[in-house]
């Protein structure tokens, strides 16, 4: 032989008896072994020399230096499931010359744990939270994706990710399944609550998986507040649950709105109509219709109309600004989403808008602010309409709480500037 050559084996709980002949003969034939307490533990009787890793920077020197000097070896090292999914196969790919390294991967804890959920596995998203921060799965969670499985750590515990899943108030709901000790014999598999997960603790070894389940709105809404709902209060997008005005920026927005008693608003680029329920609520004698483009946010607007008992809310089919046409004139005007129409929507605002009238924008682009900025400008330098607007913009850049293990750190939502648009 040459030079040394490095063997990376994946075991799982199983220990030995997951292994195959030929691996095992791999790790007999071995002059080095190098691997965990745990790994190197399922193998007492082997003859050659030992490297227990204590610190992974220090066995990649240690690596180094044998590969360099031209000892020849063979080398194996034992590591957990597969090497190459979150394991240490990328950092001896980074630190080791890849021709003299191959990789006998083991199932992985993932896999293992699809396998016992009986779940197709394919589009799910993996997170390692293993010596990470949480934000990742904290972006998956909040996108709403369907299913994600979490490799935790010592602080990124199940009872801490299910405590993070909590203080999210996310719109959607997530059952959680904890499997612990897998391939091993005390192995276990929990199927959890968040508020069950949260209350527990579980075995160092295990994985989690979240599932998004069908959404719901049980809360009785003569119980919820009159003002501020919560974003799980309303019925949502099942493939993007976050995607509606969030209970935060929605309170800004009413109170930039101004609403009065009988007045007409629009809500242009309604989705789930969740500004439109709250002006209804507050204003029953208003008539508000909630423009939106797409026949799923129309359904979902309808649910919500229904759920919360209002018969002053109308959902209108339609890209604005076609769709308003045959509406009332408007009082005030919220712009949640323009299609690409933003300036034609103005356009037309400025047309049917009331004397004293009001519009409001929710825009989370520089791009879209700037379209808003020229449009006031041309307008202002218009004889057509020489009355003008009043500006007003406010810049938000909110965050929410969550817990971290024992600690508490700051969530953000994403930024953005609300333009109130008065009329003159």
């Amino acid at each position: 032989m040459a030079g040394a050559s490095i063997q990376v084996i994946g075991i799982g709980l199983d220990g030995v008896a997951g292994l195959s002949a030929a691996t095992l003969a791999l790790i007999e034939q071995a002059d080095l072994l190098v691997g965990s307490a745990r790994h190197l533990a399922y193998f007492p009787s082997f003859e050659g020399e030992v490297w227990p890793i204590s610190s992974f920077q220090t066995a990649l020197n240690q690596l180094k230096q044998r590969l360099a000097s031209g000892n020849p070896a063979a080398i194996v090292v034992l590591t957990s499931g597969d090497p190459l999914f979150f394991g240490l196969g990328r950092l001896l790919l980074a630190e080791l010359p890849p021709e003299q390294i191959t990789f006998h991967p083991h199932v992985s804890s993932v896999q293992l744990a699809f396998s016992r959920l009986k779940l197709p596995w394919q589009n799910a998203t993996l997170v390692s939270a293993h010596g990470r921060s949480a934000e990742t799965l904290t972006a998956a969670l909040r996108r709403g994706d369907e299913t994600i499985a979490v490799l935790t750590d010592g602080s990124h515990t199940p009872n801490a990710l299910a405590s993070l899943l909590l203080e999210l108030d996310l719109p959607v709901s997530y059952q959680i399944w904890v499997c612990e000790n897998l391939g091993g014999a005390d192995e276990q598999i929990q199927q959890l609550t968040p508020e069950a997960a949260a209350a527990k603790t579980f075995a160092p070894l295990n994985v989690v998986v979240f599932q998004r389940q069908q959404a719901t709105t049980t809360a009785d809404p003569a119980t919820l507040p009159l003002l501020g709902l919560p974003d799980s209060a309303l019925a949502s997008f099942a493939d993007r649950p976050g995607l509606m005005t969030k209970r935060e920026v929605r309170l800004l927005v009413l109170g930039e709105l101004g609403l009065q008693p009988g007045q007409v608003i629009w809500d242009v680029g309604a989705g789930t109509g969740s500004v439109s329920v709250e002006a209804a609520r507050l204003v029953p004698d208003a008539k508000v219709f909630a423009i939106e483009k797409t026949a799923i946010g129309v359904s979902l607007i309808e649910q919500n109309r229904q759920r919360f008992q209002l018969p002053n809310l109308l959902a209108i089919e339609g890209s604005a600004p076609e769709a308003t046409q045959n509406l009332p004139a408007p009082d005030r005007v919220f712009v949640g989403g323009s299609g690409g129409q933003l300036q034609p929507i103005l356009d037309y605002c400025q047309q049917r808008i009331r004397p004293g009238g009001r519009i409001v924008l929710a825009l989370a682009t520089l791009e879209h602010l700037n379209q808003v900025m020229q449009w006031l400008g041309q307008a202002a330098g218009s004889a057509e309409h020489a009355s003008g607007w009043q500006a007003r913009y406010l810049q938000a850049q909110l965050s929410r709480s969550v817990d971290i293990a024992a600690l508490t750190r700051w969530q953000p939502l994403n930024p953005v500037t609300l333009v109130t648009l008065t009329r003159l």
